[in-house]
């Protein structure tokens, strides 16, 4: 029999798949939050296969309170900075995560939903108008910025980058610049140029982020970078928190250092403010937009991910190379 743990509810196509394998004992956690670090040590004892979330650390602590039974940690996430990579290879352990066509599709259309919206303030005007001061047209009221024939600056040409890319070129004649550790020849072919980041950040108005989160990335945009932006560029990130300095981000905002930030992740998740003792508050900033890690809630990206997740957990157990393996 073997027994798989999974930390949170998820999306049901994965979890019928799983349930239809002969052999398979399959437990989940009931309660809908986030799961205790205490509960997470009771839920792995003596189970073969982990189902956490992005919000699970998966450490050596996790992995030994599971025992030797362990064999694959199947994260539900594209990305896998919750899980300790190193550990997992010491003790063996085959991990996978949960990236699909469909999530790239629905975090690019997130980056662009938070691109209109900051370009054409539509947060801000939207609460303005609420608390009933809308009086009559005005011919300077809340002025925002065209998108057609700007510059886009991907940070990050993978497929997230890539599918945001041919949404703003296609539909806007954006001018397409990107950076990344290597080129990516089927976005050149696209149009895309590739420069180096100082190059991007000068010249791009909407910056977007689309880079796991590793040692090398952490802070990768602090106040160096942000000095290098333009003073009417916007800043988007869909990807991880850490890899923007928040502090740093929100003394730019207020100096006007950049026009603006589109965030749906954050440094001290789920804290909005990277250091909730100092004065400065995201949430209090009128050229910000900010969304709840939600860039891929959509049903179709959701149960996409379940289902990826479930398969790679049958390949595993049918003796075959998951097709999501984290090497």
């Amino acid at each position: 029999m073997t027994k798989i743990f999974v930390t949170r509810e998820i999306p049901d196509h994965g979890l019928k798949l799983l349930k239809a394998k002969k052999g398979v004992k399959l437990s989940i956690y009931k309660e809908d939050k986030a799961i205790s670090r205490a509960e997470l040590k009771k839920g792995v004892k003596g189970i073969d296969v982990l189902l956490p979330l992005l919000t699970d650390k998966i450490d050596a602590e996790i992995m030994d309170a599971a025992g030797p039974s362990l064999k694959m940690i199947a994260n539900y996430a594209v990305g896998f900075d919750n899980i300790d990579l190193k550990a997992a290879a010491a003790r063996g352990l085959v991990v996978t995560n949960a990236a699909c066509p469909e999530i790239s599709e629905s975090v690019a259309e997130h980056a662009l939903a938070l691109i209109f919206a900051l370009a054409h303030r539509i947060v801000e005007t939207d609460a303005w108008t609420r608390k009933g001061n809308y009086k009559g047209w005005g011919p300077k009221m809340f002025l925002g910025t065209d998108i057609k024939g700007k510059t886009l600056g991907l940070i990050g040409g993978g497929a997230i980058g890539s599918a945001l890319a041919r949404r703003m070129k296609d539909g806007f004649e954006v001018k397409i610049i990107y950076t990344d550790i290597k080129r990516n020849e089927a976005l050149e072919a696209f149009g895309a140029k590739f420069v180096k980041q100082d190059q991007l950040l000068r010249e791009a108005d909407f910056v977007s982020l689309h880079v796991p989160l590793l040692p090398t990335t952490h802070h990768l945009i602090s106040t160096k970078e942000l000095r290098l932006m333009k003073k009417t560029a916007f800043l988007i990130n869909t990807a991880r928190g850490p890899i923007v300095d928040e502090l740093a981000l929100i003394k730019a905002l207020l100096k006007g250092t950049i026009a603006g930030a589109g965030l749906d992740v954050y440094e001290a998740e789920p804290l909005i403010d990277a250091n909730p003792k100092d004065t400065y508050e995201l949430r209090k900033l009128p050229n910000v937009v900010l969304t709840p890690h939600t860039a891929s809630a959509t049903i179709e990206a959701r149960q996409a991910m379940s289902t990826t997740a479930a398969k790679n957990i049958l390949a595993f157990l049918d003796g075959k190379t998951p097709p999501n393996a984290v090497k």
